[in-house]
C-alpha cells in the first residue's frame, strides 16, 4: 500500500511561489494594499504615493504636518504592517 503525502495547498503554492523567486514581489504588493488599511482611512486620504526600496516603505504625504505626526510613529507602522503581512517585509519607513 502507498503512503500518501498530504500537504495543505497553502504551502505547495508558497512553496512554488519561493522557488519562482516571486514570494517577495507578491508580500510587497500585499503591504503596499494594507497601507491605507493599517493607517485608516483619514490618513490614507492625504497619502499620494506608496513604494518600497531596499526593505524600506515610502509614503508620500500632502499635509507636512501629518508628516511630522506619522513620523514619531513609524515603527509601530512598521510592525503593524508586518503582521498585518504575516511576514518580515519592510524594516523602515520614510515619509516625504
Amino acid at each position: 500500500m502507498f503512503k500518501r503525502r498530504e500537504q495543505a495547498i497553502h504551502d505547495l503554492i508558497l512553496r512554488n511561489l519561493r522557488a519562482q523567486g516571486l514570494e517577495t514581489p507578491l508580500l510587497q504588493k500585499r503591504l503596499i494594499e494594507a497601507w491605507p488599511v493599517v493607517a485608516g482611512e483619514a490618513i490614507a486620504r492625504y497619502t499620494t504615493e506608496v513604494s518600497i526600496r531596499n526593505q524600506t516603505l515610502f509614503v508620500r504625504l500632502r499635509v507636512p504636518a501629518l508628516r511630522a505626526d506619522l513620523s514619531m510613529r513609524r515603527q509601530e507602522f512598521v510592525d503593524l504592517l508586518n503582521k498585518y503581512v504575516g511576514n518580515q517585509v519592510i524594516a523602515d519607513i520614510r515619509f516625504c
